[in-house]
């Protein structure tokens, strides 16, 4: 088994459960599916997603499980992530999304009915409105801004503005076996390795076997067409310690 899947995380995440959600939620995950690859299909290069499959469906899988009141999203770009996780929100029938980027395509891209009175947008370099960031926070999704820089705000200063203890997901780390030297993803696995916190990551580059597992559940479950073709996906996902 991989390293990157040792030790219990997030609740004890591991293929095996995650197996568990993709039938527990099955034929919800099956509309927002349809739904996404519908809307992508609309929207064509207008919607530039960055999440792959597995990332957004675990994404997905993780934020209906955990139920949280108030999900804060660090990065938006054109909204692919922000509409999985407003997803979500919706189907638990609670919780709200708070997401900060410095540029507003999500604002254009995300449908109405799915920001309802569940989303709170602000433009701007979180950095600059860590402020906004509810300290009660119950998830932490990162997809910015990927170099060392900024991740190691982020493990200085935002970390200690949330809650020990919340589901932490962030995207870009493993490309490849290792993360790129001087990176996000390097400054995060060394700070995970000095806490003592393990990860898990569907990474095909990383585990390659967690994503053959999943792909045989999603098999059995009729859920192997693609939503999007995309064979890169270097998110991790942890508890904060």
């Amino acid at each position: 088994m991989s390293e990157a899947i040792v030790g219990g995380v997030m609740g004890g995440i591991s293929v095996e459960s995650l197996s568990e959600l993709y039938v527990k939620y099955e034929n919800d995950l099956r509309a927002v599916r349809d739904a996404q690859r519908e809307f992508l299909r609309q929207r064509g290069k207008t919607m530039k997603a960055q999440l792959d499959d597995y990332e957004a469906e675990i994404t997905y899988l993780l934020v209906r499980e955990h139920r949280p009141d108030k999900l804060v999203e660090i990065g938006t770009f054109y909204g692919w992530s922000t509409m999985w996780l407003l997803s979500a929100l919706r189907d638990n029938g609670k919780g709200h999304l708070y997401s900060f980027d410095i540029v507003d395509n999500v604002v254009r891209n995300v449908p109405a009915e799915l920001a309802a009175d569940r989303w709170t947008f602000t433009k701007g370099d979180v950095r600059e409105h860590l402020s906004k960031v509810p300290s009660d926070t119950d998830y932490l999704f990162i997809d910015a801004d990927h170099g060392a820089r900024f991740a190691r705000w982020y493990v200085d200063n935002l970390f200690p503005a949330v809650p020990n203890g919340i589901p932490t997901q962030v995207h870009d780390v493993f490309h490849g076996r290792r993360p790129k030297p001087l990176s996000e993803g390097s400054v995060v696995i060394k700070w995970l390795a000095e806490k003592n916190v393990p990860y898990f990551t569907p990474s095909a580059a990383k585990a390659p076997e967690v994503i053959e597992a999943l792909a045989a559940v999603k098999r059995d479950l009729n859920l192997a067409e693609p939503v999007r073709d995309s064979r890169d996906n270097p998110m991790i996902f942890f508890t904060l310690p």
